[in-house]
């Protein structure tokens, strides 16, 4: 059903209300802190000091000398968010009184909303199977507000997912490094695998890559309530299941265990730091939690 732009303003309204109280309490300096060193431009090393991160070690340089030195940034004026949003099918599900597309809005204005606050652009990439739109940096709150709406209110071509594609697109109209938060719920289908690797294996070699994975309770595991037709939102396919046999359930309990695992160790291998969040679930306390990891 169409909204209304009175319905879609009314939304607007109160996901920024909700969003930038959000940002201004919880991420105000976490953000920052956060990708510290993601907004640098090299400058030159010297020795390593006590007290150094350990993480700016210049391998190569200390492989030479015999003694450890480090890399030394300097801030580059601004960083840059991307955003990049799953508006497939599936995005469209949810067992409580949130879906996982009116989560990922909301992650994704906390993002927005912390990054103006600390002057960066913002710029987003919605995605099917292929690029669906993309809305380039920039920064101020109307520009916020402008993905927010598109959020809420964009209805995409494609149903099916493949995010390799936005993978791709990024690394192609991105050519200085950003902090990247790929929000969807990794359901990528196995077609998609080999090229996602790729992919994401040259993203991350230029752009510092986040994934956040919204998810539903049901859909790792099925209630007890006897047979029921279920629908893949992105192919329409059909299936009938007798939900009350144990062996049906453990079945799709087991696959499911299976897809997550695959997507886990996708992200580990591709040294993607990420949180899974539930629709029932506490994005802020997640959010915060990833934010600490970095």
């Amino acid at each position: 059903m169409q909204q209304s732009e009175n319905d879609i303003l009314r939304r607007v309204r109160k996901i920024e209300i909700k969003t930038r109280g959000l940002s201004s309490e919880i991420f105000a300096g976490k953000y920052h802190t956060a990708f510290r060193g993601r907004g640098m431009s090299f400058s030159e090393v010297r020795e390593y000091r006590a007290g150094d991160d350990v993480r700016d070690i210049d391998w190569n340089v200390t492989a030479r000398s015999s003694k450890p030195h480090i890399k030394i940034y300097e801030e580059e004026r601004e960083l840059t968010m991307m955003l990049l949003v799953d508006v497939s099918g599936s995005r469209i599900f949810g067992s409580t009184t949130r879906t996982k597309q009116n989560v990922i809005t909301e992650i994704a204005a906390v993002l927005a909303f912390s990054a103006a606050q600390n002057n960066d652009k913002v710029g987003c990439i919605f995605f099917s199977d292929k690029v669906e739109k993309f809305i380039p940096p920039k920064k101020g709150k109307s520009h916020i507000l402008m993905i927010i709406r598109e959020l809420i209110s964009f209805q995409p071509e494609s149903q099916r997912t493949a995010i390799s594609e936005a993978v791709r697109f990024l690394t192609a109209v991105n050519k200085k490094r950003c902090t990247t938060f790929i929000l969807s719920d990794f359901l990528s289908p196995a077609s998609d695998q080999a090229p996602l690797e790729d992919a994401l294996k040259i993203a991350g070699s230029k752009h510092d890559l986040v994934g956040i994975r919204v998810v539903d309770e049901r859909e790792a595991a099925l209630p007890d309530v006897g047979i029921v037709e279920l629908q893949d939102a992105e192919t329409g396919r059909k299936v009938w299941l007798d939900t009350s046999s144990r062996s049906v359930r453990e079945h799709y309990a087991e696959r499911w265990t299976e897809r997550e695992r695959s997507i886990e160790e996708l992200l580990r291998r591709n040294r993607i730091d990420s949180a899974t969040i539930s629709t029932d679930g506490d994005y802020v306390a997640e959010l915060i939690k990833l934010f600490k990891q970095r």
